[in-house]
């Protein structure tokens, strides 16, 4: 008895492991098919899903169809330090059909790119000073602009005196390059004559300089205190009685309060030494005495949040933005602790700047209109 059943357990064992054998094969064999599904189809999904995106795209113009007006572009808020969702410090400044770029930091041309901006409708750079970071994506930006539509001329950049040498540097670099181009596409494509970048320099004295005066458009340059980094200028953009102004890197500057009085906009750097405090201990725990020094270096010529909007209190500016964001902020989380007491220094609007905002001052108005385009 205790053998047939034995006999019968040790049967129904044998079945239960045949039906989970055929089970597991029916499983692999169904995995099996899918993926060879999947593989089937993968291919025209990805090719639909390209054609679509490329429709969408392809060709875009963030500037179609903006208000009259002065509209602010921010394609990168960053800074040096790694930070994985924001561009070097890049803006542009749209002033009716004129299209300024305010330095260009690295990955920045790559943001506006993004964005749809019409490169080869660009008039000029506008450089605040020579720090890698501001000028590290000179290069992509000239020829994005010279390719996009066939320039004949080189790209006008404008910055105080040093600003030759910068540009001559990054004609030679690129020259090798343009060649390759202009000779694989052709000189319709590509003229030769408009490849790279042509120096403006603008003298630069105690008191503020009008560096473009055109179509209703003035840009001027003022001097800021960025020490030991000299020369160092931030630029006011007024067009149609709307104003804009762009601190470039800057400590507190009174000549910024002036430059700034009155304007609608502020988009002035930020750094937090709370927060630089915490990255600079973890560099030297790190036996990273080198870098440590570098961030304990950096707070004293760049201006906190508070200091940036006591700037925007005495100039009695309208709305604040913060950019040139130092330590990185991948997170709006962080954002409250990047900021400190900002909020009590000024009454107005303050916003953290991202990549991919605009912001639209139409003219008959006193509105400050916003919109994210990444």
């Amino acid at each position: 008895m205790m053998r047939g059943s034995t006999g019968e357990t040790g049967t129904d064992g044998g079945q239960t492991m045949r039906l989970a054998a055929r089970l597991a094969i029916g499983v692999a064999a169904l995995a099996l098919a899918g993926g060879i599904a999947a593989k089937l189809w993968q291919v025209p999904i990805a090719m639909r899903m390209l054609t679509r995106v490329a429709a969408e795209r392809v060709g875009r113009d963030v500037t179609a169809g903006l208000p009259d007006g002065l509209h602010v572009i921010l394609c990168g808020t960053g800074s040096p330090l790694p930070d994985p969702t924001r561009a070097e410090p890049c803006n542009v400044v749209i002033a009716g059909r004129q299209i300024y770029v305010v330095d260009a930091g690295d990955g920045g041309p790559r943001k506006l790119a993004q964005m749809g901006l019409p490169f080869g409708r660009i008039n000029g750079v506008l450089l605040t000073h020579f720090h890698s970071d501001h000028i590290d994506g000179l290069g992509p930006l000239m020829l994005l602009r010279w390719t996009g539509a066939g320039a004949t001329s080189p790209l006008p950049i404008h910055g105080p005196p040093g600003v030759e040498q910068v540009v001559a540097g990054f004609n030679a670099a690129y020259k090798i390059d343009n060649g390759y181009r202009t000779a694989h596409h052709g000189p319709v494509i590509t003229p030769a004559a408009g490849a790279g970048g042509t120096a403006l320099p603008f003298a630069m004295a105690d008191a503020p300089v009008v560096v473009v005066q055109q179509d209703g458009l003035t840009i001027t340059a003022f001097p800021v205190n960025h020490r030991p980094v000299s020369p160092a200028v931030g630029y006011r953009f007024e067009y149609k009685g709307r104003s804009v102004v762009l601190s470039g890197d800057t400590a507190a500057s009174p000549s910024l309060d002036a430059a700034a009085r009155g304007a609608d906009l502020l988009v002035h750097e930020a750094l937090q030494p709370k927060m630089v405090a915490i990255l600079t201990d973890a560099l030297a725990a790190k036996g990273q005495a080198n870098t440590a020094q570098i961030t304990r270096d950096i707070i004293d010529y760049h201006s906190t949040p508070e200091m940036a909007a006591d700037a925007a209190s005495r100039a009695g500016v309208t709305e604040l933005v913060l950019s040139h964001l130092v330590p990185p902020l991948p997170f709006a989380y962080a954002y409250p602790a990047f900021l400190g007491d900002a909020a009590q220094h000024f009454s107005g609007p303050i916003t953290v700047g991202e990549d991919g905002m605009m912001f639209s001052l139409p003219t008959g108005s006193k509105s400050i209109e916003r919109k994210k385009l990444l």
